[in-house]
């Protein structure tokens, strides 16, 4: 099992080792959501997501929900209607405990990506915030 948690730990959770599905994602919900040009996503069938404390929720789309930590605001979760149909959930790679442990198969919703982003590699890159 993995594990995970919100920033202040509040909200901590646990996954199975392998995800049926793992992306990056650029949807403007995702973007505007978060505030970051992409996010991580790995789906789990919902029955294996166990979940210690009580996440807040958003209406995010018509059929969309993103769960948070209420205390500390810190996204972890997202369902819809056609995944809660397969019975399936996405958790954010990020708020695992090793965010190693499942890396994005693919990237999805390309047409809304900030141009930017595909030549983000490129840019210089610092181990820690430059002096």
């Amino acid at each position: 099992m993995l594990t995970g948690r919100c920033h202040c730990g509040a909200i901590a959770f646990q996954t199975p080792d392998e995800a049926v599905h793992s992306t990056l994602c650029y949807c403007g919900d995702c973007r505007r959501q978060s505030g970051a040009p992409v996010l991580a996503w790995a789906m789990f069938p919902r029955a294996a997501v166990a979940i210690q404390g009580e996440p807040a929720a958003y209406q995010s789309s018509a059929s969309g929900r993103r769960f948070f930590c209420g205390a500390c605001g810190a996204g972890l979760f997202f369902t819809n209607a056609p995944l809660e149909q397969m019975g399936m959930m996405q958790v954010r790679i990020a708020a695992l405990d090793d965010p190693d442990a499942i890396a994005p198969k693919m990237q999805v919703q390309t047409a809304e990506r900030p141009d930017w982003m595909a030549t983000a590699h490129a840019l210089p890159a610092f181990e820690r915030f430059p002096g």
